[in-house]
């Protein structure tokens, strides 16, 4: 389906049926509990708001009014159930959403069909990419947050940053969805400035912003039948303006660079251009914010030709290898000024996860020429098997804990749902991007490969039991495990899980443990980014079905009611969820757009030509050229895996004198070897 736009490109989606009968916390009604909310909602009839209707304060009441009030009641009886269709057909009495023909959600009340039409559900998510965005633009255009309840939106800098806007850029391109882009494009044009006087997050900015301007770069030069505008076509004024936004911002962002050792600062002021350290945490950097910003300031070091992009941004990858922290397994800390770890708190969830991510993707964006990148990754999931695997209890379900005091420390058996991004990026550097039918035909599968991939199996099966374990089919936050004490590691094993089998009694439920504190749902995309790379990598159509079940949920449970679009909600384990009045940029940039992908043709966006940052913004991947290449070389460790210590001249003089005795002590006892054989010795 499709609605009509504007001539200016402002266009809203419609309330032509499409969003009817949907309740506030987004669940359809049926059409019984609408009448029953009509009728029981009529102020003639106030039922049982505050006394039962027959309350009075005498004690008795004439015969005659008790028949007649009894007489009420079986009549009232009567209509009532005629009103709520007791007298219907049952096919007439089932839950369906109103059907206007001009664009509906009824196939949310359809059974499954025979043989699935792929490309139809693409256009589902793309309907409510639509419904979400018009919403946006009615309500709230220009501001960084959106409030689709309230129907509001709030600034998070004095003049904005584009943030809602430049997140969805890209999505919009993917779905050709030219009269929105085009009112997008004009505001960037027009409005953005980030010359503010304003602290903003190092990270967040350039993966969203900036990340975010280099991919609608990346799609309108080199797609130009997406989403296709004037503007943009070559020896247009504008052709540039994306990437004019982009460099301009990643100047601002450079001086967040400015500190002793390297390591950014968790903040930058964009008109002061100065570094900010955190206002927690002791001043520490997150681990993962600091080590996230390699594919975006490479990329545009690639497109500009400025060196400093690069540089800076591949030092803190060296800063924090120096460190040479056990199996490559990193805490999730990190001071700016001298470039050590705070703490000890080790796990792939917040504030760790995106450093493992970026290492996989660098080497896939520079074409496989600084394999740096991959000794790293292939160090830290090494660890990861050693140090953080565990299975549940029950049903064996591969989880990927925490080890919050150090890696001696015991393992805390919990996921963030953050952390369901690690099978997808397991399975996409087993193969690169291409199928496994593929990687077998070029000779590059290999059993350690097959491994991996069987671990990317079973955890986006953990990470898929997350929504099949709540009533609402959405997953919470955080979820906790169920395990042996002590844990079993991977070396216990090989475990086989058990199946995610139907029914509020099954016993793979007990092993999934959320509590009320967690059962929230931000509308995060980690699982979807997995099921994407494990459909196009695997084959197996089952990730795919997996994708849909989660995107019915998400259009069951968080629409708002009208055409404000959706929300995130406070609990999952409750029907309805409740609500948040809140819905994140990631809805736009990652959540529906991997859904998109999904659903999608495996020639659109070929897995091994592009990489995603962790914004699900999409880069190219290239070659080493204009003089770029890797610029540091790890130290040499010893064979505990440490940085061997640097010996002083005196040092090393002793070690030459000790090299040399040693040579002349193999010499004396080759020459006593031969003497004896001469004398019969042996």
């Amino acid at each position: 389906m499709s609605f009509s736009a504007s001539s200016n490109g402002n266009s809203h989606c419609r309330n032509d049926g499409i969003w009817d009968n949907a309740g506030q916390n987004g669940y359809t009604r049926s059409n019984i509990g609408a009448k029953l909310d009509n009728y029981l909602d009529r102020k003639e009839l106030p039922m049982y708001k505050d006394k039962p209707y027959n309350y009075a304060s005498s004690g008795r009441k004439p015969s005659y009014r008790k028949w007649r009030f009894t007489l009420g009641v079986l009549l009232l009886l009567v209509v009532l159930l005629y009103w709520v269709g007791m007298f219907s057909s049952p096919s007439k009495a089932k839950a369906k959403v109103k059907d206007t023909g001009k664009g509906t959600w009824s196939w949310l009340n359809k059974p499954a069909p025979g043989k699935v039409d792929w490309n139809e559900r693409r256009e589902r998510v793309k309907e409510a990419f639509t419904l979400t965005w018009d919403g946006y633009e009615k309500y709230a255009w220009g501001y960084d947050q959106y409030m689709p309840l309230s129907k509001k939106g709030h600034q998070m800098t004095p003049g904005g940053m584009g943030w809602i806007i430049i997140d969805g850029l890209d999505t919009l391109m993917l779905m050709n969805l030219t009269s929105r882009l085009t009112h997008a494009r004009e505001w960037i044009s027009t409005t953005l400035n980030y010359d503010q006087d304003q602290e903003v997050n190092t990270f967040e900015t350039t993966i969203r912003m900036l990340g975010g301007l280099l991919s609608a770069h990346y799609l309108s030069t080199t797609f130009p039948d997406m989403a296709p505008l004037a503007d943009d076509d070559q020896g247009a004024p504008g052709e540039d303006l994306y990437l004019e936004k982009a460099t301009d911002l990643a100047d601002r962002l450079l001086g967040a660079f400015d500190s002793n050792s390297g390591v950014p600062y968790a903040s930058v002021n964009l008109k002061t251009l100065k570094g900010v350290p955190s206002h927690a945490d002791n001043g520490a950097s997150s681990t993962a914010e600091a080590t996230s910003l390699q594919l975006e300031f490479k990329y545009l070091a690639m497109l500009t030709g400025e060196k400093d992009y690069w540089s800076k941004a591949e030092k803190v990858i060296q800063v924090v290898d120096d460190n040479a922290m056990p199996d490559g397994l990193l805490p999730i800390f990190i001071y700016a000024h001298d470039g050590t770890f705070k703490g000890a708190n080790i796990r792939l969830g917040s504030r760790g996860d995106s450093y493992y991510e970026y290492l996989n993707k660098q080497y896939h964006q520079t074409s496989g020429e600084e394999p740096i990148y991959r000794e790293l990754w292939n160090e830290a999931l090494a660890g990861i098997r050693k140090h953080l695997i565990t299975y549940t209890k029950k049903s064996r379900f591969t989880i990927i804990a925490e080890r919050p005091n150090g890696l001696e420390s015991p393992l805390l058996p919990k996921m963030d749902h953050l952390v369901c991004f690690m099978p997808g990026s397991i399975a996409l550097a087993a193969t690169g991007g291409t199928t496994i039918a593929q990687a077998k035909q070029q000779g590059r599968w290999t059993e350690k490969d097959q491994a991996d991939l069987d671990l990317a199996v079973e955890l986006t099966k953990t990470c898929w039991g997350m929504y099949k374990r709540t009533p609402t089919g959405l997953a919470p936050e955080i979820t906790f495990f169920e395990v042996d004490d002590p844990p079993k590691l991977e070396e216990d094993g090989p475990f086989r899980s058990a199946e995610l089998t139907l029914g509020a009694s099954a016993e793979w439920r007990d092993d999934y443990v959320i509590k009320s504190q967690d059962a929230h749902n931000l509308q995060r995309p980690e699982t979807m980014e997995t099921l994407f790379y494990m459909w196009r990598i695997t084959g197996d159509e089952r990730y795919r079905e997996w994708g849909w079940e989660m995107f019915t949920s998400f259009v069951n449970y968080t629409r708002v009611e009208g055409d404000a679009g959706f929300t995130s909600v406070s609990n999952v384990l409750e029907v309805p969820p409740g609500t948040r009045d809140n819905m994140e940029s990631f809805w736009l940039a990652e959540t529906l757009k991997y859904l998109y992908l999904l659903f999608s043709p495996n020639d659109f966006l070929p897995l091994d030509t592009v990489v995603f940052n962790t914004e699900g913004h999409i880069f190219p991947r290239f070659k080493l050229i204009r003089g770029l290449k890797t610029g540091w070389e790890r130290k040499p460790r010893d064979k505990d895996g440490m940085v061997a210590r640097e010996r002083g001249p005196y040092e090393e003089k002793e070690r030459e004198r000790e090299g040399k005795r040693s040579e002349e002590g193999k010499e004396v006892d080759k020459k006593g070897d031969e003497q004896g054989k001469e004398k019969g010795i042996s």
